[in-house]
């Protein structure tokens, strides 16, 4: 049985041109931090961004789909040339046709990472669908994959990593690290 599961994730990230990923809980620990003032502030895991540049390196897109609007997002997204930024998306399944509209690819040519229900229409339609740890349990139970990592500790790297390898850049992307 687990050989099966493995074969069948490897089968359905060999095709992975996109990754899609929610912002709150999954590039974030969920926690949403507004002074008194009203400035809202967001804390982003460094391995995730580094993560998701070896993606871009590889050839691979990278976009957020998020609920909430924030600055944070949007500098955090510049700093990781991510132009697929979607803010203020309450119809994640509408904007997910968009993207692949603008990308010319097709659902099972990309991969989600949600955290909450929200994110389910947009996770049964994909090609791969990703969770972190601390996930609801409903979307837990309808991805093809669920983290060790709670969101914003690392999540987003362990699947950018298994992508990678699965799709055999890994060795070639480490040897600029491996001199």
């Amino acid at each position: 049985m687990i050989n099966n599961f493995a074969t069948d994730v490897a089968q359905k990230l060999m095709d992975i041109k996109a990754l899609l990923l929610d912002v709150d809980g999954v590039l974030t620990d969920g926690k949403i931090y507004i002074s008194s003032s009203g400035i809202e502030s967001k804390a982003f895991n460094v391995r995730d961004g580094h993560g998701i540049k070896l993606l871009s390196r590889a050839g691979i897109n990278c976009g957020l789909l998020t609920g909430r609007h924030s600055l944070a997002v949007t500098l955090r997204a510049h700093e990781l040339n991510i132009n697929l930024v979607y803010q203020r998306c309450h119809n994640k399944l509408s904007t997910f046709a968009k993207i692949l509209k603008r990308l010319s690819i097709e659902a099972h040519q990309i991969a989600y990472m949600g955290d909450d229900i929200v994110d389910l229409p947009v996770l049964k339609r994909v090609g791969f669908a990703a969770t972190v740890s601390d996930a609801a349990p409903e979307v837990q139970s309808a991805c093809d994959w669920v983290s060790s990592c709670p969101g914003g500790t690392g999540a987003v790297r362990e699947l950018c990593e298994l992508i990678l390898k699965t799709q055999g850049h890994w060795d070639s992307l480490m040897q600029r690290y491996l001199l």
